[in-house]
């Protein structure tokens, strides 16, 4: 799979400028271009920030007879720059390192001569000189060009790319005052892949880049454009509270037959709060048949029957006490106890009127031993001989903790037990043979029961991949679980089409912002992640509609370690080039934007930027690293909501730390 982030150079220059804001406007600051590839990153990254451009030219040393392997670069001002032990492992003699650097200080002087014409080198003494180019494998050329500077006596030295591996950004930290890395991928393995567009550059694109003005432009009679900033506020639509008007939900929405609703934190009260309120506007407005939710099936399906009026639960507290899992408050809040005990009333109104009732179901799969457990009490119930079966081919999983997933996982990868992957199947396979036969026994509620009882083997199979995978591959686990809730959400919408005795079912969706946006727009994409949104847009186009939170600051319940207890913590105020920095320049306080109601939005929507992904852990002293990563919002998703300040969502249970919160960072002005 290709891995692409930006459309070509001048896209990453512009993503660069935003990062580079703080040096806009400052009358000390040039800004440098490696040539030749390095050249149209940098005059956006100039043409941002009000600052002079010129060429910096390097020349990559390389090896004899293997050219393209570099030992070595020689900058302009005649620096040479060489790897010690690259020169002694291919054994390249004085004479032969002194022939290169012959050969390309010739290119070196015909490049200046020919893309300047003649004029001067910008004067970089005393001054912050910026040193831009298209991305860094090695760093070479860029190490080359920052020892040539030094001669010059600038005042500072920055380095600003828009891809480069971590260890080699790593490198530049202690030599620089500053360096901006705009994506830090992993594995990496070639500055091109992360372009659609990587082009040579040519001389002539150089000499007409460098011919273009960049610094004020509007005192040279260019007309003032709106910032993006002024662009989103225009197309903006309110949304008091975070909840947009029906009319502007309806315009999008239409007759899409999926809608997922995302969240970009796990413990967020607005964002629980507005989609809830959507969602009961979708089931009984539009007809929807109910919610699927990043949820495990088995505690999901418990809540199902609560609402449907079935089961032992009496309360919505009793039925979501099956969310016993870390993190227990993504289902054990408030807002969702809410919701569930208007939709358990809702239901028992459409029973009495013979209306259709709505449901809510689990997507994710982390119930192995659950749902293991779920199909056997099922085949007790209709089959006593097939769970004597069950029991026999599930016993295979054992050897391992009760309900320990990771554990099985483990064992299973290195060896260190069965693996159960035939007995998975081999159970998935006889449920789904017998289906009909269990099915057709009792009518509808019948049916119910045997779909739920099918899923839970299909949770156990997947689930079984998934924890083996783990120990294997981010990506690889992450894309098992993403294609298992696309299955599932599949399999509800087929389940709900002959329920109701229709083909055109809807449901909601609620997940986390990185699976119900589309991964294609952005930068996890590039490493062949795939997401919810992205395998549901594939299968239904039209029919689904993929809606986004975003927020600038406030507070949020999460851990500060996986299986933490629930904290209230400081939301930290959005980064620099982020979409919800860009949201909050807008001044408002709460709105919707898509390019579905108001084109205009498309261009500054259209742009990569960094986006905020808060899960159930938040690591505000690695945010960079732990919570951001580009993404172009207008392919990700097809509105967003913005709600600038937010307040952490309220547990059932709220432990005294949640209670006591985090000091907040403008502690003790409160300012």
């Amino acid at each position: 799979m290709p891995r692409r982030v930006f459309r070509d150079r001048r896209e990453a220059g512009r993503v660069l400028a935003e990062l580079l804001s703080a040096y806009q406007g400052r009358t000390d600051v040039v800004v440098l271009g490696l040539a030749r590839g390095g050249l149209p990153v940098a005059w956006e990254v100039a043409a941002g920030l009000g600052a002079p451009l010129d060429a910096f030219i390097v020349r990559k040393l390389g090896a004899p007879e293997h050219e393209e392997f570099a030992v070595g670069a020689l900058a302009s001002g005649g620096r040479v720059v060489v790897n010690d032990d690259v020169l002694r492992a291919l054994r390249v003699t004085p004479q032969q390192l002194r022939d290169v650097a012959e050969r390309e200080g010739r290119e070196l002087i015909r490049r200046e001569a020919a893309y300047r014409g003649g004029k001067p080198p910008i004067d970089v003494t005393g001054k912050v000189v910026i040193l831009v180019d298209d991305g860094l494998a090695t760093g070479a050329s860029m190490f080359a060009a920052v020892q040539a500077l030094r001669d010059a006596d600038p005042a500072e030295i920055v380095v600003a790319v828009p891809t480069a591996p971590e260890s080699t950004c790593r490198q530049f930290t202690g030599m620089v005052d500053d360096v901006v890395c705009a994506t830090m991928p992993t594995p990496f393995n070639a500055v091109g892949e992360w372009y659609w567009d990587f082009r040579q550059v040519s001389d002539e694109e150089v000499r007409d880049i460098l011919a273009t003005p960049t610094a004020d432009l509007r005192a040279l009679g260019a007309p003032a454009r709106a910032s993006a900033a002024d662009i989103i506020d225009r197309a903006a639509v309110d949304a008091p509270d975070g909840l947009p008007p029906t009319e502007a939900l309806d315009e999008i929405i239409g007759d899409a037959r999926i809608v997922l609703i995302g969240e970009s934190s796990h413990g967020t009260h607005e964002f629980y709060e507005v989609r809830a309120a959507i969602t009961r506007w979708l089931i009984e407005e539009k007809g929807f048949c109910g919610v699927a939710a990043e949820a495990d099936w088995p505690d999901a399906y418990r809540v199902n029957r609560f609402v449907r009026g079935q089961g032992d639960d009496t309360t919505p507290d009793e039925a979501l006490s099956g969310f016993e899992r870390f993190p227990a408050w993504m289902w054990r809040n408030v807002v969702v106890r809410d919701f569930v005990e208007w939709l358990h009333a809702r239901n028992a109104r459409c029973r009495a009127s013979g209306e259709t009732q709505a449901g809510f179901y689990g997507l994710d799969l982390y119930s192995l031993h659950r749902s293991m457990h779920e199909v056997i009490a099922y085949l007790d119930k209709v089959d006593p001989l097939a769970a004597a079966r069950a029991r026999d081919r599930y016993a295979c999983f054992d050897h391992t903790s009760a309900d320990d997933g990771q554990a099985y996982g483990f064992a299973a990868a290195f060896g260190a037990g069965l693996s159960c992957e035939r007995q998975a199947i081999e159970q998935l396979v006889e449920m789904q043979k017998n289906a009909i036969e269990y099915a057709r026994r009792d009518g509808l509620l019948a049916e119910d029961e045997a779909f739920y009882a099918r899923q839970n083997a299909q949770t156990v199979r997947n689930a079984e991949m998934y924890y083996r995978a783990m120990f294997g591959g981010r990506v690889t686990s992450w894309n098992l679980r993403d294609q298992h809730m696309a299955q599932t959400l599949s399999a509800l919408l087929s389940h709900f089409d002959r329920e109701y005795g229709h083909q055109r079912a809807r449901i909601v969706v609620w997940a986390h912002n990185s699976h119900v946006g589309d991964a294609r727009a952005t930068e996890v994409g590039g490493d062949g992640q795939l997401t919810l949104g992205q395998l549901v847009r594939e299968r239904y186009g039209d029919d689904c509609r993929l809606i986004g939170f975003t927020t600038y600051s406030g507070t949020v319940t999460a851990a500060g370690e996986w299986g933490g207890i629930a904290e209230r913590k400081t939301v930290r105020r959005a980064l620099n080039g982020s979409v919800e920095e860009l949201f909050h320049e807008t001044g408002r306080s709460a709105f919707l934007v898509s390019p579905m109601i108001r084109r205009a939005a498309a261009e500054p929507l259209d742009v990569v930027r960094l986006g905020r992904a808060i899960g159930v852990i938040y690591l505000p002293e690695t945010e960079r690293q732990s919570h951001y990563y580009h993404v172009r919002p207008s392919e990700q998703f097809d509105a967003l909501i913005h709600i600038d300040k937010t307040r952490a969502l309220e547990p059932l249970e709220a432990n005294s730390v949640w209670v006591a919160g985090e000091t907040p960072e403008t502690y003790p002005t409160g300012l």
